[in-house]
């Protein structure tokens, strides 16, 4: 047992209760895998309903991913972030258990007819509110830099609230540090991944901002960054972002379920601090301004409806 675990050993939750918790990890409590190794669903009678994050022994990155998401979220709570319920290592396996939310992630809802302007606005404020915790509030000397922000990483629970999740590929970092210089090859995801890293190697909490961009333009316009049936421009929403907006037709790539609910100055606001978070380092705005913009966005829309309403 590494001396994290020691650390959190009040947390362990034994081997016996997960696997009870999932019949057995049966094939019909699997909900997902990526490159961690396996999620399963339960119920446990002390936890409730809990996700399983079973450790793939063949992922090379698996034991520090493991650690690294024990050491922060034992440590660090926010109602915009997952929350861990414990950890199991016994038997050569290796699991994060967690608090199941019921709405899955949110990249499985981009094209949901049924996800309104309205609670796409608030799943946005509460995902930026997340990172901003991360990034400034944890404590006034550190800040942590999430690395793979994406929207398959945004679970929604019951009520449609969003979470920050997976934390493998964070780092803690200084506040008074500019930048960590990472050494190994740039992690993250295609499509979600600052470019700013890729070429220079240097990571900020910009970086973050950058991603978390991304994942504001594939609310609005209800599809994935990369869609690979595709092999044209269309393969990459930012490359169609950037076209539009130069050509001041961002309205024809919007998800066409959202036209007639968005309001002009909520979609000039959402779109306007969406687009800044993919410019280049500085230019891009803190999480505190992407939380204060976004606010804005939802009171203009709010109001739109309620003067709808009345008319």
């Amino acid at each position: 047992m590494s001396s994290i675990e020691e650390e959190v050993k009040h947390l362990q939750i034994p081997l016996q209760e997960l696997s009870n918790a999932t019949s057995g990890f049966s094939k019909r409590n699997l909900i997902g895998t990526g490159g961690f190794g396996k999620v399963y669903q339960g119920n446990s009678v002390k936890h409730g309903d809990i996700a399983i994050k079973m450790l793939d022994p063949w992922q090379g990155q698996g034991d520090h991913e493991f650690k690294t998401e024990i050491a922060l979220l034992s440590v660090y709570k926010h109602e915009n972030i997952v929350s861990l319920l414990g950890f199991c290592h016994e038997d050569g396996k290796k699991m994060l258990v967690y608090k199941h939310e019921s709405n899955g992630s949110l990249d499985k809802h981009l094209n949901n007819p049924d996800l309104t302007w309205i609670q796409r606005l608030h799943i946005c404020l509460d995902a930026a509110r997340g990172l901003q915790y991360l990034h400034g509030d944890v404590e006034p000397h550190r800040r942590i830099l999430h690395r793979d922000v994406k929207s398959s990483n945004i679970l929604l629970d019951e009520h449609w609230k969003a979470k920050i999740s997976y934390f493998g590929l964070s780092r803690m970092s200084p506040a008074n540090m500019e930048c960590t210089f990472l050494i190994s090859n740039a992690c993250g995801t295609i499509g979600y991944i600052d470019p700013d890293y890729l070429n220079t190697g240097f990571l900020t909490q910009k970086s973050d901002v950058f991603s978390f961009g991304v994942v504001l333009f594939e609310v609005l316009c209800g599809r994935l960054t990369r869609v690979t049936k595709y092999k044209d421009k269309r393969e990459f929403l930012i490359n169609l972002v950037k076209i539009h907006w130069g050509r001041k037709t961002l309205d024809e790539i919007i998800y066409s379920e959202l036209e007639t609910q968005i309001n002009k100055l909520s979609l000039l606001t959402f779109s306007t601090i969406a687009y800044q978070c993919l410019q280049s380092g500085n230019e891009r705005p803190t999480m505190k301004k992407v939380v204060e913009q976004l606010q804005k966005a939802l009171d203009y829309q709010l109001v739109s409806c309620c003067i709808r309403l009345y008319i």
